[in-house]
């Protein structure tokens, strides 16, 4: 492409050889995807995850996500008149995502869908709409999985779910039940324990009203701090529960929420991550006083399954990045697209990303028919999720750096957007519990919970025969599972192992013969470097380059 300066004495040269601009493209031109969508039972949603994916790619969506990141949100803790406000101020091109994202349902209104797949509509909706930026999809997630918790409390979900279902964008703070929408947000953890909140200090103090506490305490990492309602962990005298904390009381007063800072984070940038403090602040039991964690499970587990969802998200953004920027590249007397070793990374990090959305449209696809009643499928759910959460967040990082890298120097300033995709990969392996903390719900979902071994087995068989290296693989883990000894110490590589296989066998039954193959070989096989770009001779770089990068833009 040539750009022409205007000529006087600044213009001392034509801009050649720089790549257009991505936008617009279609975030949803995507093989992996839409097979996965229609596999697991949602391709009655085809058209409209088609239209998210043109809109996210489209100028206008990629504007609000640069201009959200860039005008960060701001904390007002008290209004001109020295009253306490504790608000969160953001530019309007966050609220312009998170409206789109309500409104395409990717908040709660999965719950008021009974149509079979609608949660792989949703996490397929995700996978496209977060070609975006992933800072306001935190709201979404925790909306989208704080419905199922609010259940256990039954008088509470009748005001509420009707609500955080709807597909309206009502920011501000009100009374939430006068409100046309709202969003929910998490309270888990302390300064003291983090991810152990068994150590949390938090105190609530029944006020004989029947369900209703006060608070005293803090929290170390509440994000979304603008949402109408929060869920959030505090010792009962029964011992360690869940509480509904709204930001608005039903007389119409600010609930006592003391934000006393916003966090200073790597990356997410357009999220506010906050420390609130409670000090008499009013809360509903939700669950019985003691049955905290019991009670925030299903919470968890779909949480977990959007981080797996924003991570590969993140990974087939930043490919399409990559491969836009080869594309259109010439070095050393060819298109980068055209060089050999650019091409093995380019099919290396398809075959990543490949993986990494149809295990993620699997899980969607687990959670959709382990909520209508399917034990097998309730058990895979619980250990492929973890596993999942475990594996495909670690290799975010290193994946959006190398594709950062494919765009050299041009990749690492802030326009290209790169790094901002880069800071973001580190955050979700650490949400919802870091690696050690996934790697050891692993452990401990096969060890308590009679059936989630036969489930994965189960899943694995569906492919044998399909690979020897597959079927190797397998065996082996199989092996290793059956042996305790030091499991514990063992753990991160039995779980990267039951990832690894979960992928292979999805890639086997479902991806193109060069996908499966080559996937085979190097992550069950050993025939791969440690860096990407290392894919073998037999791959067939041709075919995966073209199911992943389709077409010229």
């Amino acid at each position: 492409m040539v750009r022409t300066l205007a000529a006087g004495p600044s213009a001392t040269h034509e801009v050649t050889n720089q790549p257009p601009p991505l936008p617009p493209y279609d975030a949803s031109d995507d093989a992996a995807l839409l097979e996965g969508l229609r596999r697991e039972g949602a391709g009655w949603a085809e058209a409209d995850v088609r239209r998210v994916g043109r809109l996210a790619g489209s100028p206008e969506a990629q504007r609000w996500a640069e201009d959200a990141n860039r005008h960060e949100p701001e904390l007002r803790t008290h209004d001109r008149f020295g009253e306490r406000i504790d608000e969160v101020e953001f530019h309007p091109s966050w609220h312009s995502l998170m409206r789109t994202a309500v409104a395409e349902g990717l908040a709660g209104a999965v719950w008021a869908d009974g149509r079979p797949g609608a949660h792989v509509a949703r996490t397929a909706t995700g996978l496209v709409w977060g070609h975006t930026e992933a800072g306001h999809l935190c709201p979404m997630a925790m909306t989208y999985a704080a419905v199922p918790t609010l259940r256990h409390q039954p008088d509470l979900a009748t005001v509420y779910e009707p609500l955080l279902a709807g597909r309206v964008y009502d920011p501000g703070l009100a009374v939430p039940s006068g409100k046309r929408g709202l969003l929910a947000g998490m309270g888990m953890t302390e300064k003291q324990g983090g991810s152990d909140v068994r150590t949390n200090t938090t105190v609530a103090t029944p006020t004989g009203e029947d369900g209703v506490y006060t608070l005293r305490g803090h929290k170390w990492f509440t994000s979304a701090p603008m949402c109408d309602l929060f869920l959030v962990l505090a010792q009962a005298p029964g011992g360690l529960s869940c509480f509904l904390l709204p930001r608005v009381l039903p007389d119409g007063s600010r609930n006592v929420f003391r934000i006393q800072r916003l966090k200073d984070k790597l990356g997410n940038r357009s999220n506010a991550s906050s420390e609130p403090e409670f000090d008499g602040t009013v809360a509903w039991l939700v669950g019985g006083e003691g049955q905290g964690v019991k009670t925030i499970i299903d919470m968890v587990n779909l949480t977990r399954l959007d981080c797996v969802m924003a991570t590969a998200t993140l990974m087939r953004r930043t490919l399409v990045e990559a491969g836009h920027h080869v594309r259109h590249r010439v070095a050393f007397g060819g298109r980068l697209l055209d060089q050999p070793l650019m091409r093995n990374v380019l099919a290396d990090l398809a075959l990543e990303s490949e993986a990494a959305t149809a295990l993620t449209l699997r899980l969607a696809g687990a959670t959709d028919r382990a909520l209508a009643g399917d034990r097998a499928e309730r058990a895979l759910r619980r250990i492929a999720t973890a596993a999942g959460k475990y594996w495909v967040t670690k290799r975010g990082p290193a994946f959006t750096a190398e594709a950062l890298e494919c765009l050299g120097g041009n990749g690492y300033v802030e326009e290209s957007g790169m790094p901002r995709h880069y800071r973001e990969a580190p955050l979700l392996s650490i949400w919802e519990g870091s690696g050690n903390v996934n790697a050891l719900d692993v452990l401990r979902a096969l060890g308590r919970e009679p059936g989630t071994l036969d489930a994965l087995f189960g899943e694995l068989a569906l492919a044998r025969g399909g690979d020897a290296r597959l079927d190797a693989a397998v065996t082996r883990l199989r092996d290793e599972l059956a042996d305790a000894e030091g499991i514990e110490a063992r753990a991160r590589l039995l779980v990267e192992r039951i990832a690894l296989v979960l992928q292979g066998s999805l890639l086997v039954r479902h991806a193109p013969p060069a996908v499966a193959d080559a996937f085979c070989a190097t992550r069950l096989g050993g025939d791969w470097g440690h860096a990407y770009g290392t894919l073998p001779r037999s791959a067939d770089l041709t075919a995966i380059l073209a199911r992943a990068l389709p077409g010229d833009r």
